[in-house]
């Protein structure tokens, strides 16, 4: 017993069929272009794991920066006129 049930033999007539249909060109660049493609996840999972890490850092720093600085607050203030005016 191989695979799920499947014999070595099965395989190999499944491998043979595969390529008398596709042919050794297309299974080629098929492979190195399956190939590039998890090259390329790994890539933007590596990177997408720096990026957090920087954050992380940069999150870790900035608290202590705002102690030596004092915090900053956006706003905006408007005069409300009154409806009924007082005389």
């Amino acid at each position: 017993m191989g695979f799920g049930g499947i014999s070595i033999w099965q395989l190999l007539i499944i491998l043979l069929i595969v390529v008398m249909l596709f042919g050794t060109k297309r299974l080629k660049s098929l492979g190195s272009d399956l190939g590039d493609a998890i090259k390329g996840f790994r890539k933007s999972v590596g990177a997408d794991e720096e990026k957090a890490s920087e954050e992380q850092k940069h999150n870790q720093q900035v608290p202590n920066q705002q102690a030596q600085q004092g915090t900053v607050i956006n706003g905006e203030a408007r005069k409300v006129e009154d409806p009924v005016k007082k005389d």
